[in-house]
């Protein structure tokens, strides 16, 4: 188990939708381990395996006292309420612009071993699971934005200081950075 690089906007394993989990093996619980452990370590509210360019349908979370995984999450949506709230990513450090997202949502899925699961969400909770499964869809956080954060966004991007050649992560990794 380790804390991996976190893969910057840019990378395109984010762009690509991940492959569905067939095997709930020790190889799962242990990509579920680095996950834990890299967003503890990130101090995020949520982290999906393609962004430590593992093309797999799996995320974890951290909001408030709500923390673990879902693998091969489906998202149903209880009703039609949405809510605008500041939303960031860790493949974008230092970027928070307002996104639209549904304020109830319902996720369905499995442990890493294989037992079914649900979670039901509210608020940030129901964002955290709608941002993660996007992840896992290749659907970034900009591309919910309305048109004027999504230029806002841009700008930030384009004069971030980790938007360059490299592209993993300004945390640091075990005392280092990468």
């Amino acid at each position: 188990m380790a804390i991996r690089p976190i893969r910057l906007f840019g990378d395109p394993v984010l762009r690509t939708e991940a492959d569905p989990v067939t095997d709930f093996d020790k190889q799962l619980r242990n990509l579920v381990k680095d996950l834990t452990q890299t967003l503890d370590d990130a101090q995020g509210a949520g982290l999906a395996a393609p962004q430590i360019g593992v093309s797999q349908r799996v995320f974890v979370y951290a909001v408030g006292e709500e923390r673990g995984h879902l693998v091969n999450p489906v998202l149903e949506f209880p009703d039609e309420e949405e809510e605008e709230g500041e939303e960031g990513c860790l493949s974008f450090p230092g970027v928070y612009h307002d996104v639209k997202r549904r304020l109830n949502t319902v996720a369905k899925g499995f442990t890493d071993r294989g037992d079914p699961v649900q979670i039901v969400g509210t608020q940030i909770l129901a964002r955290c699971m709608q941002h993660e499964t996007d992840h896992l869809d290749g659907v970034l956080f900009i591309d919910r934005m309305d048109a004027a954060n999504r230029k806002q966004a841009m700008k930030a991007i384009r004069e971030a200081d980790w938007n360059g050649p490299v592209k993993t992560s300004p945390h640091k990794i075990n005392g280092i950075f990468s």
